[in-house]
């Protein structure tokens, strides 16, 4: 019950945001709510309050005693949903898939069935010595991605 009135309205501060999408929401055993969420263009401190505020100041902690805890998915984080993705296109990923295959490269494009990714790589030239680079690219759909996550660079 309580769980799902919390979800009504952390689902209508999302209405209200169309640049805003759910990455994870729980409510543990002592009424701990935990919200993550995601945008299309990133998420500030501001977008954190409008959700906790339209779930907080609809509650009333006299009825039931919780806590509220909303955040951003970390640039660490792992790829979950499909908009993330399609925002982090031209920054580099490193995807595993299902069969354990480890795969690096630049994320060109994201539809909504797959992802390219681009990458470059040094191999023997096909006549003669010494090695060439050649430019690789690989189409993943979504169901044999096990683990996809932005590689931060410095």
């Amino acid at each position: 019950m309580f769980k799902e009135t919390v979800k009504n309205l952390l689902n209508n501060a999302l209405d209200e945001r169309p640049d805003l999408f759910l990455i994870d929401f729980e409510v543990q055993g002592d009424n701990a709510i935990k919200v993550i969420i995601d945008g299309d263009n990133g998420v500030l401190v501001e977008d954190c309050m409008f959700v906790s505020r339209g779930i907080e100041h609809n509650l009333d902690r006299e009825e039931v005693d919780f806590s509220l805890e909303v955040l951003s998915a970390g640039a660490t984080s792992p790829l979950t949903n499909k908009r993330q993705y399609k925002k982090n296109i031209g920054r580099t990923l490193n995807v595993q898939t299902k069969g354990d295959e480890v795969i690096e490269g630049t994320l060109s494009e994201a539809t909504d069935d797959a992802i390219l990714l681009e990458w470059k790589t040094r191999e023997p030239k096909p006549v003669g010595k010494g090695k060439v680079t050649v430019k690789k690219q690989a189409e993943l759909a979504y169901d044999v991605i096990s683990k996809a996550q932005v590689v931060i660079k410095f």
